[in-house]
């Protein structure tokens, strides 16, 4: 398996508010940068989209930790399979912090393809989730 991790960014909200939202993939469209994103179709605990650089993703929900961890795998046609993880631990009252984990499990030929759209990708929702108004 090859990991990417995001930065640990901050959040000036209650991880009870950021996991309301993260939760139900048809609130998650609003965490997204829509300029990022095409296509974006919701069914509660899957969804799929595009994303530039990238080309369709599809994601499920598989395990949730109330208030803490979402655990989503692949959902779909995918060249590889892989667990993303979004952690939340809220360090004072309204305030959390957040860490994203793409654990893939990739031929080296696809690991360096998309190495660099991957990163991309984690910063790019890491940042969208750090910030918005919830």
């Amino acid at each position: 398996m090859t990991r990417f991790e995001s930065q640990i960014k901050t959040i000036p909200h209650p991880a009870s508010k950021v996991y309301g939202k993260l939760s139900d993939f048809d609130n998650f469209a609003e965490v997204i940068p829509r300029d990022k994103i095409k296509n974006w179709e919701s069914l509660g605990d899957s969804c799929r989209f595009e994303v530039d650089g990238v080309g369709q993703v599809g994601l499920k929900i598989v395990d949730r930790e109330e208030n803490k961890t979402i655990k989503y795998t692949a959902d779909g046609k995918v060249p590889f399979t892989f667990f993303l993880w979004i952690q939340l631990k809220e360090v004072v009252e309204g305030e959390s912090k957040l860490k994203i984990t793409l654990d893939a499990d990739m031929n080296p030929m696809i690991k360096m393809v998309a190495k660099g759209p991957i990163e991309k990708f984690i910063g790019m929702l890491a940042d969208g989730i750090a910030g918005h108004d919830y």
